[in-house]
Protein backbone atom coordinates (compact mmCIF):
# COMPACT_ATOMS: atom_id res chain seq x y z
CA UNK A 1 0.00 0.00 0.00
CA UNK A 2 2.90 2.59 -0.76
CA UNK A 3 2.25 6.12 -1.32
CA UNK A 4 4.73 7.61 -3.38
CA UNK A 5 4.71 10.85 -4.52
CA UNK A 6 6.51 12.08 -7.54
CA UNK A 7 7.59 15.69 -8.03
CA UNK A 8 10.05 17.81 -9.54
CA UNK A 9 10.39 20.45 -12.47
CA UNK A 10 8.66 20.59 -15.63
CA UNK A 11 9.98 18.01 -18.20
CA UNK A 12 11.55 15.85 -15.77
CA UNK A 13 9.20 13.25 -16.77
CA UNK A 14 6.82 13.07 -13.98
CA UNK A 15 3.88 12.69 -16.61
CA UNK A 16 5.60 10.12 -18.58
CA UNK A 17 6.91 7.69 -15.76
CA UNK A 18 3.32 7.68 -14.21
CA UNK A 19 2.14 7.13 -17.44
CA UNK A 20 4.06 3.90 -17.73
CA UNK A 21 3.24 3.19 -13.78
CA UNK A 22 0.09 2.65 -15.21
CA UNK A 23 0.58 0.89 -18.28
CA UNK A 24 2.29 -1.77 -15.50
CA UNK A 25 -0.97 -1.77 -13.25
CA UNK A 26 0.08 0.73 -10.58
CA UNK A 27 -2.88 3.26 -9.40
CA UNK A 28 -1.10 6.62 -10.98
CA UNK A 29 -2.40 9.81 -10.61
CA UNK A 30 -0.93 12.96 -12.53
CA UNK A 31 -2.15 16.18 -10.34
CA UNK A 32 -2.27 18.90 -13.51
CA UNK A 33 -5.61 18.60 -14.33
CA UNK A 34 -8.84 19.95 -12.72
CA UNK A 35 -9.92 16.87 -11.07
CA UNK A 36 -6.81 17.43 -8.71
CA UNK A 37 -5.35 21.10 -8.70
CA UNK A 38 -7.03 24.63 -9.49
CA UNK A 39 -6.25 28.49 -9.39
CA UNK A 40 -6.00 30.36 -6.91
CA UNK A 41 -5.48 34.08 -6.06
CA UNK A 42 -2.53 34.59 -3.59
CA UNK A 43 -1.93 37.43 -1.10
CA UNK A 44 0.18 39.40 -3.21
CA UNK A 45 -1.97 38.63 -6.63
CA UNK A 46 -0.53 36.37 -8.01
CA UNK A 47 -1.84 33.42 -9.13
CA UNK A 48 -0.48 29.79 -8.26
CA UNK A 49 -1.95 26.48 -9.61
CA UNK A 50 -2.55 24.74 -6.36
CA UNK A 51 -3.88 20.97 -5.57
CA UNK A 52 -7.54 20.89 -4.41
CA UNK A 53 -6.64 19.83 -0.58
CA UNK A 54 -9.85 17.97 0.30
CA UNK A 55 -9.49 15.85 -2.92
CA UNK A 56 -6.26 14.66 -2.26
CA UNK A 57 -6.85 14.22 1.54
CA UNK A 58 -9.50 11.80 0.25
CA UNK A 59 -7.14 10.45 -2.41
CA UNK A 60 -4.77 9.56 0.10
CA UNK A 61 -6.88 8.77 2.98
CA UNK A 62 -9.48 5.77 0.80
CA UNK A 63 -5.52 4.22 -0.89
CA UNK A 64 -6.27 0.86 0.30
CA UNK A 65 -4.12 -1.64 -1.94
CA UNK A 66 -0.92 -1.88 -4.64
CA UNK A 67 1.29 0.99 -4.99
CA UNK A 68 -0.04 4.48 -5.53
CA UNK A 69 2.08 7.12 -7.44
CA UNK A 70 1.40 10.88 -7.13
CA UNK A 71 2.97 12.98 -9.83
CA UNK A 72 2.86 16.94 -9.45
CA UNK A 73 4.58 19.99 -8.27
CA UNK A 74 2.55 22.30 -6.41
CA UNK A 75 3.15 24.91 -3.47
CA UNK A 76 0.79 23.00 -1.23
CA UNK A 77 1.85 19.66 -1.65
CA UNK A 78 4.00 19.44 1.59
CA UNK A 79 1.39 20.09 3.41
CA UNK A 80 0.02 16.05 2.37
CA UNK A 81 4.37 14.90 2.70
CA UNK A 82 3.37 13.24 6.12
CA UNK A 83 0.91 10.88 4.13
CA UNK A 84 3.28 9.88 1.55
CA UNK A 85 5.82 6.72 2.05
CA UNK A 86 8.23 8.32 0.00
CA UNK A 87 8.64 11.83 -1.63
CA UNK A 88 10.93 11.75 -5.31
CA UNK A 89 12.23 14.49 -6.77
CA UNK A 90 13.12 13.85 -10.37
CA UNK A 91 15.40 16.36 -11.44
CA UNK A 92 17.74 16.46 -14.60
CA UNK A 93 20.18 19.33 -15.92
CA UNK A 94 18.26 22.56 -17.83
CA UNK A 95 19.14 21.45 -20.99
CA UNK A 96 17.95 18.13 -20.95
CA UNK A 97 14.26 19.23 -19.33
CA UNK A 98 14.23 22.31 -22.00
CA UNK A 99 14.83 20.38 -24.89
CA UNK A 100 12.11 17.75 -23.45
CA UNK A 101 9.57 20.59 -23.12
CA UNK A 102 10.36 21.48 -26.60
CA UNK A 103 9.49 18.46 -27.88
CA UNK A 104 6.91 17.14 -26.23
CA UNK A 105 3.46 17.30 -27.53
CA UNK A 106 0.70 16.33 -24.03
CA UNK A 107 1.72 19.57 -22.91
CA UNK A 108 1.82 22.84 -23.55
CA UNK A 109 3.46 24.64 -21.20
CA UNK A 110 6.92 25.78 -21.51
CA UNK A 111 6.77 26.58 -25.33
CA UNK A 112 6.90 30.32 -25.00
CA UNK A 113 9.83 32.10 -23.99
CA UNK A 114 8.39 33.53 -20.76
CA UNK A 115 7.30 30.06 -19.55
CA UNK A 116 10.93 28.85 -20.50
CA UNK A 117 12.33 31.67 -18.55
CA UNK A 118 10.00 30.62 -15.91
CA UNK A 119 11.43 26.98 -15.80
CA UNK A 120 14.75 28.11 -15.10
CA UNK A 121 13.86 30.67 -12.07
CA UNK A 122 11.74 27.59 -10.75
CA UNK A 123 15.08 25.23 -11.38
CA UNK A 124 17.14 27.80 -9.39
CA UNK A 125 15.10 28.57 -6.67
CA UNK A 126 12.25 26.23 -6.28
CA UNK A 127 14.36 22.42 -6.74
CA UNK A 128 16.35 23.26 -3.90
CA UNK A 129 13.52 23.27 -1.83
CA UNK A 130 12.12 20.40 -3.32
CA UNK A 131 15.49 18.16 -2.81
CA UNK A 132 15.40 19.53 0.85
CA UNK A 133 12.22 17.86 1.69
CA UNK A 134 12.60 14.58 -0.53
CA UNK A 135 13.28 11.36 1.02
CA UNK A 136 14.78 10.21 -2.10
CA UNK A 137 16.39 11.66 -5.44
CA UNK A 138 16.10 9.87 -8.90
CA UNK A 139 18.36 11.43 -11.59
CA UNK A 140 15.48 11.61 -14.75
CA UNK A 141 18.60 12.51 -17.24
CA UNK A 142 17.83 8.41 -17.27
CA UNK A 143 16.35 6.33 -19.65
CA UNK A 144 12.78 6.55 -18.35
CA UNK A 145 12.85 2.67 -18.25
CA UNK A 146 15.50 2.95 -15.53
CA UNK A 147 13.50 5.94 -13.61
CA UNK A 148 10.39 3.41 -13.68
CA UNK A 149 12.34 0.82 -12.49
CA UNK A 150 13.47 2.64 -9.46
CA UNK A 151 10.10 4.02 -8.32
CA UNK A 152 8.74 0.33 -8.59
CA UNK A 153 11.96 -0.75 -6.33
CA UNK A 154 10.61 2.34 -3.65
CA UNK A 155 6.80 0.95 -3.92
CA UNK A 156 7.97 -2.69 -3.13
CA UNK A 157 10.51 -1.63 -0.31
CA UNK A 158 7.63 0.28 1.81
CA UNK A 159 6.12 -1.38 4.00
Amino acid sequence: MAKILVTGMSGTGKSTALEMLATRGHRAVDTDTDQWSHWVTLPDGSPDWVWRESAISDLLANHREGALFVAGCKSNQGRFYPQFDQVVLLSAPAEIMLARIATRTNNPFGKRPEEREAILRDLANVEPLLRATSTVEIDASAPIDKVVQQLEGLAQTTP
